[in-house]
């Protein structure tokens, strides 16, 4: 059995993926998704670790059980076969989560999990591991809830959002975990038939680089190093772990589906083209620095998907820094951005599906546009909507409507 953690509001789309992934009938909880595999633990867990764009951890579960205090959270760790995943030559680290938790340090929590653990390999082994906070072998995972305490060995180690590719990033950049659940809710996943996806606020690339990747069958765990490469029970299932890393790596083809991005900075452009470069997808996007106010379609029909940006980067070339962090209240430099964006959009992208992620209620509103669904999700601990608009032609001259130009398409 395993668990695996990811944003709020994602839960069923992640269960959707482990199945395809591993099979079997992946269980929705809060927070995350048990998957019970048939293949086993260890080797699914490699291949979760290696294909999910969702979760944010693979998580095998210790042990369990009530506790009021630090010393029964001891007691539970004392009941593992710490001998199993680590020696003393290994490293740990014990990373604690609490909701509505009567502890009252969590650090002191982590402590004692870590003394658990030390006092168990003395006994055993004559020796104790040492704590590594930044690199351990062993990476376990504490979540103690207001009576119930769960224990895990973290077999992702770095989180899995962090694909491996990314250096160059704009401010605050979106997850790469959050961009694949936006493409998962909206249904595009690179195929032919999901035709042209398009970001016109593409920051330092997120949304375009993960689309890309689907479509070009690209594993999203296939540029990094997982902790469980160096961990005791996955030791006799490294032939498997080598031929997985080939399979992903051959099944690789050329994009089902085009995608074009772009932004109105230059400088965020550029990012996202060196970040595009480093992910294996530069010849996968078209990316273009343009204001999204004025950008031609780039094909008669398409999908939008954005996070729309705050600050310097809603405001078109020649005008200046919008230094206003208003963002989605509904003011100033926001308000005329969305207002300006609806126009255009519906000018010259009758035909097209637009989805916008806003922790704003009111986008609609200051689009003047009525969406047709919202999604619920989470941006870390922002609840946002991913707001979805089925674009009509706007009404020109004597009521007749009217379309625009087009880009010529990425051949």
């Amino acid at each position: 059995m395993l668990f695996l953690p990811c944003a709020g509001g994602v839960e069923a789309l992640l269960a959707d993926e482990a199945a395809r992934i591993v099979g079997g009938q992946p269980e929705v909880a809060r927070g995350g998704v048990w998957v019970d595999a048939a293949e086993g633990d260890e080797l699914a867990a490699m291949r979760l670790n290696l294909e999910s764009r969702l979760a944010t951890r693979v998580l095998v579960p210790l042990a369990d059980g009530p506790y009021r205090d630090e010393h029964d959270l001891y007691d539970i760790a004392r009941r593992v076969d710490w001998g199993r995943w680590l020696t003393p030559a290994d490293t740990l680290r014990v990373d604690v989560q609490a909701m509505r938790s009567p502890l009252t340090s969590l650090n002191f929590a982590a402590l004692r999990i870590k003394d658990a653990i030390c006092d168990a390999l003395r006994e055993s082994h004559g020796d104790r591991p040492s704590v590594d906070t930044r690199s351990p072998d062993l990476p376990v995972s504490l979540f103690v809830g207001p009576d119930h305490a769960m224990l895990y060995a973290d077999t992702s180690g770095e989180p899995l959002f962090k694909r491996g590719w990314r250096e160059a990033t704009g401010e605050a950049p979106l997850k790469e975990t959050l961009a694949a659940a936006m493409l998962a809710a909206i249904g595009w996943q690179g195929r032919p038939e999901d035709g042209p996806l398009l970001d016109p606020c593409c920051g330092a690339g997120t949304i375009a680089i993960e689309a890309a990747q689907l479509a070009c069958g690209i594993a999203p765990g296939g540029l990094r190093r997982f902790a469980f490469e160096r961990q005791r029970p996955f030791q006799a299932h490294r032939a498997a772990w080598a031929q997985m890393q080939q399979q992903a790596r051959t099944r690789v083809h050329a994009p089902g589906a085009p995608v074009f991005a772009g932004d109105v900075s230059f400088r965020m452009t550029d990012f996202a083209q060196r970040n595009a470069e480093r992910a294996g997808v530069a010849r996968a996007i078209e990316f273009k620095t343009a204001d999204a106010q004025q950008r031609p379609p780039p094909a008669a029909r398409g999908t939008i998907l954005m996070n729309p940006p705050y600050g310097e980067r809603i405001a078109p070339k020649g005008m200046g820094n919008v230094t206003s962090r208003e963002g989605f209240e509904g003011g100033g430099s926001s308000a005329e951005f969305f207002s300006g964006l609806a126009s255009h959009w519906k000018r010259q992208y009758a035909g097209w599906t637009a989805w916008l992620l806003s922790p704003d209620p009111k986008l609609p509103g200051l689009m003047r546009m009525k969406e047709s669904r919202r999604v619920p999700l989470y941006n870390g601990a922002i609840e946002c909507r991913l707001f979805r608009f089925e674009l009509t032609a706007g009404a020109g001259p004597g009521g007749r409507e009217r379309a625009g130009p087009r880009e010529p398409s990425a051949q």
